[in-house]
């Protein structure tokens, strides 16, 4: 798609205006960068080798193509590179991890899934570049192939990378997204964003209920509770089923405790808004519904790609780390004949934490 012949247009006044035609489409801010990701890439490779990554084979499966955006697509130049802020208003955050009998679902899939939202909205962008300086070669991206986000947004100039490896901007914290249209346009580049402000802060590695935050930007993915609660396919280790405590999809704690996330505001887009409310729900409102429930209530979200068996294990070990109650033991025993030895094996446990409770719960009546 990155070839052909073209009239020379004004690259500086189109990179201009391609920033005010983001801005008009709903994006927060956008940056331009060139290909050059050397330094990212030493990074993933040391990152790789460590094992950090877990499970996730798809980390390495494309070798370079990640870091080296025109293997990925021949003849790009350029990458342009939007974030947009997901945090609805008025949704339960901090409030439902101090709730153990509720559900702690991370703020980013609350509503619809946002690949679609973001990436028509790239894909109106691209166009409106068309219509402004003729035919170009062009791809859109929104987390679905090898491209190294973060990263190239960074030196789009977007945010710096916090200790949590995140990306963090001094306006917006971190609960935003992130999109690409890699291009062959030769556009004037964006300063990245050099400088970085977390300086002795280290609230983020201090809050990560399960230690993943092994040195300074270093996440060793086999311990978040993100990827233990959505990439990992098999058994969560019994070593951080306690830490999860509530948290069933994915966990915000490093990003909720920064400082810089103060600054977040609010997004105006009704997709984002939470469904079911699931900002708020009940662990044993969840753990009742049915497959056809499931599949019914995340049509749309990026819970669905779990499946229902692991939404049933991670739930289990939320009923597992709740208060006792008669309630909760029987919704487990319910369970035990499940078809499916990840979601009993997980009830098991779920159940004998519960029992060693009783006793103290039943004292206490």
């Amino acid at each position: 798609m990155i070839s052909g012949e073209r009239a020379q247009p004004d690259y500086p006044e189109l990179a201009e205006r391609i920033k005010q035609w983001g801005r008009e489409l709903g994006f927060q801010q956008v940056g331009i960068t060139d290909t050059e990701l050397g330094n990212h890439e030493r990074y993933l490779q040391r990152w790789l080798a460590a094992g950090h990554h877990g499970e996730m084979d798809y980390m390495a499966r494309h070798g370079t193509r990640r870091t080296r955006p025109a293997e990925l697509i021949p003849g790009t130049l350029r990458v342009i590179s939007v974030r947009m802020d997901y945090l609805p208003p008025e949704v339960e955050t901090t409030k439902v991890l101090g709730q153990p009998r509720r559900a702690y679902v991370s703020r980013y899939a609350l509503g619809r899934d946002y690949h679609k939202l973001i990436r028509k909205r790239l894909a109106s962008l691209a166009k409106r570049i068309e219509d402004a300086g003729g035919a170009y070669g062009y791809r859109t991206f929104v987390d679905s192939a090898p491209v190294m986000e973060r990263a190239l947004a960074q030196k789009a100039g977007l945010g710096w990378f916090g200790k949590n490896s995140m990306l963090l901007n001094p306006q917006a914290g971190s609960l935003f997204f992130l999109g690409e249209l890699y291009t062959d346009l030769p556009l004037p580049v964006d300063a990245p964003f050099e400088s970085e402000h977390c300086g002795s802060c280290a609230a983020c590695q201090t809050a990560c209920p399960t230690g993943a935050i092994v040195d300074d930007k270093v996440i060793d993915a086999r311990r978040c509770i993100s990827y233990l609660t959505i990439e990992l396919h098999g058994s969560i280790p019994e070593e951080y089923r306690e830490a999860m405590g509530n948290r069933v999809y994915g966990c915000d704690d490093c990003q909720l405790v920064c400082p810089y996330t103060r600054f977040t505001r609010a997004s105006a887009e009704e997709d984002f808004a939470p469904r079911h409310d699931l900002d708020r729900a009940e662990l044993l409102a969840l753990f009742a519904w049915s497959e056809g429930e499931f599949l019914a209530k995340t049509q749309g979200s990026a819970i669905r790609r779990i499946g229902y068996e692991r939404w049933l294990r991670n739930l289990a070990v939320g009923l597992g780390n709740a208060p006792w109650s008669r309630a909760v033991e029987a919704a487990l025993q319910a369970r035990l004949a499940y078809p499916s030895d990840l979601v009993r094996e997980h009830v098991r446990w779920a159940l004998d934490r519960q029992r060693r409770k009783q006793p103290i719960a039943l004292s206490t009546d």
